[in-house]
């Protein structure tokens, strides 16, 4: 789930706008497996497909993201996809130490759910050598749980290269503030192993989490939404 048009227009304002020579448009499009996030099947484990846009200028980038979904619909909503639009900075502090700080909302189209699941979160991240640490802080209800505005979520993952192989291990907790919170908060993990073919990017996950298996079941089949689970993509990025 991902950055507006905001910083771009406070540029133009300042009259502040780099060579575009510095100007970077990137392109991708995949198809997974499942679109696990935090942990979660967002599709009742099955297949989705992905595309997004990034735009960078200096150390401002914006983005947007979609996914295909199953689980708004699947608990009484009217929504297959999900949007998400971010905008941020991204520097170094000193050599091998940076930060990223930004805000991403997820947007669910005519979803219909009361609360409603668009949700939007603040974030800052800081990264040095392969490890990055990043704090995510909601100023919405977050995904739909009732009085949950201020839920957060932290995560630890690091990126390593094996002969051209990259390995990424990750784990986070998912923090749900508000009347839920003992069923909603969890933590969740994932072990990703990735190969770049010049811009196909094949890739193989273990995701799982300890989410508490009746809150995070799907209601339509009753499966485990965060139960251990092989992901299986392939993306092109251009």
């Amino acid at each position: 789930m991902k950055k507006s048009l905001l910083a771009l227009s406070s540029i133009v304002a300042l009259g502040a706008w780099p060579s575009l020579a510095m100007a970077d448009l990137a392109f991708n499009v995949g198809a997974f497996t499942d679109y696990r996030y935090r942990g979660i099947s967002q599709t009742r484990l099955k297949p989705a497909v992905q595309a997004g846009v990034d735009y960078s200028l200096g150390g401002f980038y914006v983005g947007a993201w979609a996914s295909s979904i199953k689980w708004i619909k699947d608990f009484g909503g009217d929504a297959s996809v999900e949007v998400d639009l971010y905008g941020g900075y991204k520097g170094e502090i000193v050599k091998d130490l940076a930060y990223d700080v930004g805000v991403l909302t997820y947007q669910y189209p005519s979803n219909k759910l009361n609360p409603s699941a668009n949700t939007t979160e603040l974030y800052g991240a800081v990264t040095y050598g392969p490890a990055t640490l990043k704090y995510s802080h909601a100023v919405t209800n977050t995904f739909g749980n009732v009085d949950s505005k201020n839920s957060s979520y932290l995560d630890l993952s690091a990126t390593f290269d094996a002969g051209g192989v990259s390995v990424v291990p990750h784990v986070g907790y998912q923090k749900i503030k508000g009347p839920l919170s003992k069923d909603a908060s969890y933590t969740d993990y994932s072990l990703t192993v990735s190969k770049d073919f010049s811009g196909l990017v094949v890739s193989l996950a273990v995701v799982g989490t300890d989410a508490d298996k009746t809150f995070y079941s799907s209601p339509v089949n009753g499966k485990k939404l965060g139960e251990v689970g092989l992901v299986a993509g392939v993306k092109f990025n251009f």
